[in-house]
């Protein structure tokens, strides 16, 4: 059985930290229109005992004060003297202009959205703090906002970070935390959790700001993955060079779609629903296989991912970024490769659940 001193501390901490929240999601002029009753309660509760004296308790003066400021005037606790009604009256007056002041501050906040736009940045502060195997999304111009989509519709958590305001108010996504500042900024990035995160995309508009992110990110996480885009043809070799996994023209990729639907566009096609989740009859996927994996060690022969999910492996990322295409059967699949398979949305889950699971 726990000490109750225990449960003490517990219910301290929870206290401190609802009262830290408070004080740093509520605006300052609502918690102004809070205080200013409170204070007036606490002078007309001290002041009724202190001018009608021992007659008059502090629970009276403060059921007299409470009556007085809400103008409600059920009438005197006791009789009052002509120093207590004084008092009255300037109380009345307060709380008058109190209430007033109160309650256009709360409609004013709760009309301009002032207070659901603090509250909001709370929250997106709370989850940065905890949110992890995320990606970092930089840049919401034309490009942007197609990877943001595509990521939200795949339900993807991922942080959004641009310089304009404007453009991260009431954005359509459901899994986007938004972070409004430069993202070559050091800071900022650690705040997008860029320790945590899974992989970083800077689509910003310019290649010296690409270039830039790409190198501070590197320098904050030797291991994130970073797809960076490139208006020229020197950007991608200098992207490459300061830590960019992949480097996206989109002047290049559209160029190539436009050959592919011109002389193959089944194979386009195809390669378009396969790359989609919601065609649930054939999908592409990348599956990385774990060091404590089932799947590790064995040959694709004796693993029967072919014979009993029907998956296709299609290829193999070695650790040691080799990439096999077609691979036999007797081909080893080793610790933390990565499987590009073929087959059905139900039998991909089950493949990654192979390749995670322990022996």
């Amino acid at each position: 059985m726990r000490h109750p001193g225990r449960w003490m501390v517990h219910i301290r901490g929870a206290v401190h930290r609802g009262v830290r929240w408070l004080r740093t999601t509520i605006p300052r002029r609502v918690w102004a229109a809070l205080f200013i009753p409170a204070l007036l309660l606490g002078i007309g509760t001290v002041g009724y005992r202190w001018i009608e004296g021992d007659q008059w308790s502090y629970f009276d003066g403060f059921y007299m004060t409470a009556i007085t400021l809400t103008t409600i005037g059920y009438g005197e606790t006791h009789e009052l003297g002509t120093n207590g009604r004084i008092f009255t009256v300037l109380l009345a007056y307060s709380g008058i202009f109190t209430l007033a002041y109160f309650a256009s501050e709360l409609v004013r906040a709760v009309v301009t959205g002032e207070l659901k736009q603090t509250i909001g940045r709370q929250w997106v502060d709370d989850k940065l703090a905890t949110l992890t195997g995320h990606l970092i999304v930089c840049g919401y111009g034309r490009m942007g906002k197609i990877v943001c989509a595509e990521l939200d519709r795949q339900k993807k958590w991922f942080v959004l970070i641009d310089k304009s305001p404007e453009l991260l108010k009431d954005l359509p996504f459901t899994h986007c935390l938004p972070l409004q500042g430069d993202a070559t900024n050091d800071e900022l990035l650690r705040k997008a959790g860029i320790e945590r995160a899974r992989a970083l995309v800077t689509v910003v508009g310019s290649d010296a700001e690409n270039l830039y992110i790409t190198l501070s990110a590197r320098l904050l996480n030797a291991k994130l993955q970073i797809v960076a885009r490139a208006e020229e043809e020197d950007a991608e070799v200098k992207l490459r060079k300061v830590g960019a996994n992949k480097i996206i023209s989109p002047y290049l990729a559209g160029g190539h779609r436009v050959v592919q639907a011109v002389l193959r566009p089944a194979v386009l096609h195809f390669m378009e629903l396969a790359t989609r989740p919601e065609f649930l009859d054939l999908q592409i996927e990348e599956v990385k296989v774990s060091s404590g994996s089932t799947l590790a060690t064995q040959s694709l022969r004796h693993s029967r991912i072919h014979s009993d999910l029907g998956i296709l492996v299609v290829g193999i990322v070695r650790p040691n970024g080799e990439l096999l295409y077609n691979p036999p059967l007797d081909t080893i699949i080793e610790p933390e490769a990565v499987m590009i398979a073929l087959g059905q949305r139900r039998h991909l889950d089950q493949l990654e659940k192979l390749a995670t699971a322990t022996a």
